[in-house]
């Protein structure tokens, strides 16, 4: 095999990304015709009538990303399993949350933890303070991540700024 085949694309990787639109487009269009999707319940919180599995896979794929697929394979590879120690130890952690905190959220009525500190503290303060706190942490992680990026390209690719992120 040459070099410039492992640079094309093959008709089943068309027809693999293809059939991923379509999917995707299928599944729109199916929670598009649904009813109860104009309340606040019924958009938020798919009418209280979601089946476990999607939320389970939904929870899933919004924690696994790229540094789970290719940072922490190849870290494990050369590294160990400690790697990934923690994953573990959120299997323990989640469900200890869902036995102790849940029961309280759905007994409050709530839907979220600002939420709950309101309801249970009163006030807006604590609100705010999270709100505050969610966005300084978003602001230092970006500014981590940027500067990763910056030092990563400068060393790799001999001062080429590519802007990846």
């Amino acid at each position: 095999m040459s070099t410039s085949q492992h640079s094309q694309l093959l008709i089943w990787d068309y027809c693999c990304i293809g059939l991923y639109f379509l999917l995707n487009m299928a599944v729109g269009a199916y929670a598009l015709c649904r009813p109860n999707r104009h309340t606040i319940s019924g958009y938020f919180l798919a009418g209280r009538y979601m089946w476990w599995l999607p939320v389970g896979a939904s929870l899933f794929a919004s924690n696994i990303g790229a540094e789970h697929l290719i940072g922490m394979a190849g870290s494990g590879a050369a590294s160990g399993i400690a790697v990934g120690a923690f994953n573990f130890i959120s299997i323990i952690l989640l469900q200890l949350m869902s036995w102790v905190f849940l029961p309280v959220f759905i007994a409050s009525r709530v839907r979220t933890v600002p939420e709950y500190m309101t309801k249970r503290f009163g006030g807006q303060r604590i609100q705010m303070y999270l709100a505050v706190l969610s966005l300084v942490l978003y602001i230092f992680t970006k500014i981590s991540i940027y500067t990763q990026e910056r030092f990563s390209s400068t060393r790799l690719l001999n001062g080429t700024f590519l802007d990846l992120y």
